[in-house]
């Protein structure tokens, strides 16, 4: 059976395909369909009274759709996508050539896609910075699994802390492959002094889904740790996320 066809872009009256994996073109309607205006209306209607605990991952992720797709049914799509990532969470953070990779899915879908990780990255950056990290350690953690559990390569950064252990700084230092980042203690402990940070903690992912640490990690942990205490900065802690968990050097007696 052939797959229905999604075209993501609200402007012009007919749509043409760009490659061979989209439709062949054909009039949108000037009109939302009332089937599909009343099944919009109700989804919208059921957010608002009862809010996302009320529905399921394929409803939420159709609101989204919504504004990318203004004239189709995009239950079909948004089913597809999660049969296709496995969850919401995956959806909305795999990379634009992965989503695009799906049939149906064009630029206006990726952008709206970004638009909410990116927002709901800075809702949780928010909550951790200028703040103090060792008491609000749970919201710390939320961060950094919202912007590093579900990435496909792994990601190194370094939160810089004052003396107050108030979160100044939270910047990427390295990306790398899927089971490899290049780390320099050196340009670390640099970077430490540049910003006049008192203390700092390192977080990386585990884009298998399993934070246990390598032996790699651990070497250059304790590289970057003697670094720091040659120049009185303190290492509280180095984070490795994965899916569902997180591994914590210091309460694993790894530091």
């Amino acid at each position: 059976m052939a797959k229905p066809g999604f075209h993501d872009s609200a402007l012009p009256l007919f749509a043409a395909p760009e490659d061979a994996d989209e439709a062949a073109p054909q009039a949108l309607p000037e009109r939302l369909p009332s089937y599909i205006a009343d099944h919009r209306k109700r989804l919208r209607a059921r957010f608002m009274d009862g809010g996302a605990n009320a529905m399921p991952d394929y409803e939420l992720l159709e609101l989204l759709l919504f504004r990318a797709v203004p004239r189709q049914d995009v239950k079909p799509l948004a089913r597809l996508l999660l049969d296709t990532f496995g969850d919401l969470n995956r959806v909305i953070t795999a990379s634009a050539a992965r989503l695009q990779a799906v049939h149906g899915v064009g630029e206006a879908i990726v952008t709206e896609l970004k638009i909410q990780e990116a927002v709901a990255q800075r809702m949780m950056r928010a909550r951790v910075m200028n703040r103090p990290v060792l008491s609000s350690w749970d919201a710390l953690l939320d961060y950094c699994h919202t912007t590093m559990a579900h990435r496909e390569t792994e990601q190194f950064r370094v939160l810089f802390l004052d003396r107050k252990n108030t979160l100044m700084a939270d910047e990427e230092q390295a990306k790398g492959t899927v089971d490899h980042v290049p780390v320099y203690p050196r340009e670390v402990v640099k970077r430490a002094l540049e910003v006049n940070a008192s203390a700092i903690i390192l977080v990386h992912n585990h884009p298998s889904g399993d934070p246990t640490p390598s032996q790699a990690d651990i070497s250059m942990t304790h590289q970057i740790n003697d670094a720091c205490q040659t120049l009185g900065i303190t290492l509280h802690d180095h984070l490795i996320i994965g899916k569902s968990r997180e591994i914590s050097f210091r309460s694993q007696g790894y530091l």
